[in-house]
C-alpha cells in the first residue's frame, strides 16, 4: 500500500501563489510516477499536473500551462504544485495520486478556494 498525505491549501486572492506538497510514504518503489487532479464543486475530476520519479518528465493540463509547476524531492519522498497568477477558476479540491499501472492511490485533499 502507498499512503499520500497533501497540505498546503487555502483561502488567496486572485493573482496570489501557493504550494502545496504532498508526502508519500509505503510501498513507494512500486509507484513510477506521481500526479495532481483537482475537482471543482459540481464538476468532475480533472489531471493538473504529472512527474516521473525517475526521470525530469513533466507534464500539465494547458489550463495550468505556465502558472503551475510539479516538482519532487525523492529524499523527502515529497511531491510538491507550485501554484501562481491563481484565479477564481482554480478553486478545487486538490488531490495528488500515485500511478502504478494506473492512477492507483489517492490522498485525501486539500482545499484550495480563490477568491476574485
Amino acid at each position: 500500500q502507498v499512503q499520500l498525505v497533501e497540505s498546503g491549501g487555502g483561502l488567496v486572492q486572485a493573482g496570489d501563489s501557493l504550494r502545496l506538497s504532498c508526502v508519500v510514504s509505503g510501498r513507494t518503489f512500486s509507484t513510477t510516477a506521481m500526479g495532481w487532479f483537482r475537482q471543482a464543486p459540481g464538476k468532475e475530476r480533472e489531471f493538473v499536473a504529472a512527474i516521473s520519479w525517475s526521470t525530469d518528465n513533466t507534464y500539465y493540463a494547458d489550463s495550468v500551462k505556465g502558472r503551475f509547476i510539479i516538482s519532487r524531492d525523492n529524499a523527502k519522498n515529497t511531491v510538491y504544485l507550485d501554484m501562481s497568477s491563481l484565479k477564481p477558476e482554480d478553486t478545487a479540491v486538490y488531490s495528488c495520486a500515485a500511478q502504478d499501472e494506473g492512477w492507483r492511490y489517492w490522498g485525501q485533499g486539500t482545499q484550495v478556494t480563490v477568491s476574485s
